[in-house]
């Protein structure tokens, strides 16, 4: 991708997928161009980010990388609720309401969409499922203020929506929930992509409101509890996107 800073630009990006039990880092490129001093750390949920300034004009930053990724994802229709009682304090955090998930407000939704499905991934399943057959992906119907209520009344959005939907609707469930970013192998058209995991049956599993059929291909870029933790580029001063080019491709 190219930006375009009028002035030099504090930035923060989230770009490096980390190894996990999921998917493993085999070797990696992350260039800037112009190369400028950038450190990186690690956010609360775990995600690695990297800091530096943008000087003022055109900065070019190309990440690639081989990245191990399972071919299909777990899928368990049995996985039971878990007790908040029960649950690990560091999932904890997934059942709050947030900026773009105002879960609070949404449990007779919640309860609506879910049915009689039993409690845990059935019913995460079923709103994975009311999400896909009732919204129409579709873009320039949100924007960066667009949360999940908003989403519902317009009827439409696009994968950052539906995942936000999703979240919610689980953490009225008192089931948690979080967003994840990164790419999607097959994805058409291609680009960055987001989708949402739920914490049943003692682990997290993956739901993707924007496909009919359960998919592996994934790598994960981050975790956060909606779009704001997640942002790919966070610039703190003007800043203007110019060329952006995502391609996934499987090796051998």
């Amino acid at each position: 991708m190219t930006v375009q800073a009028a002035e030099d630009c504090p930035l923060v990006a989230m770009m490096r997928p980390r190894s996990g039990e999921a998917q493993w880092m085999v070797s990696e490129i992350y260039e800037l161009r112009p190369w400028v001093p950038t450190t990186e750390y690690m956010d609360p949920y775990g995600n690695l980010c990297q800091r530096f300034t943008v000087p003022k004009g055109e900065m070019r930053i190309e990440v690639s990388m081989v990245m191990e990724t399972e071919d299909v994802i777990a899928v368990e229709p049995s996985a039971g609720l878990v007790p908040v009682e029960s649950l690990p304090s560091d999932v904890l955090i997934y059942l709050l309401q947030s900026r773009y998930c105002p879960s609070d407000k949404m449990e007779d939704k919640a309860r609506e969409i879910a049915g009689d499905a039993t409690p845990g991934y059935a019913q995460v399943e079923a709103v994975r499922a009311w999400i896909h057959d009732n919204l129409e992906y579709k873009y320039g119907v949100s924007d960066g203020s667009t949360d999940a209520l908003d989403s519902l009344a317009l009827g439409a959005g696009v994968c950052r929506d539906f995942a936000h939907i999703g979240c919610a609707i689980c953490r009225a469930l008192h089931i948690p929930a979080r967003m994840v970013v990164g790419y999607l192998h097959e994805l058409d058209p291609m680009d960055m992509h987001a989708w949402f995991e739920a914490f049943v049956g003692g682990r997290w599993y993956t739901f993707d409101a924007t496909q009919s059929q359960p998919r592996g291909g994934r790598i994960v870029v981050g975790y956060g509890r909606d779009a704001a933790d997640v942002a790919f580029l966070s610039n703190y001063g003007p800043l203007e996107m110019g060329e952006m080019k995502v391609e996934v491709s499987r090796l051998g």
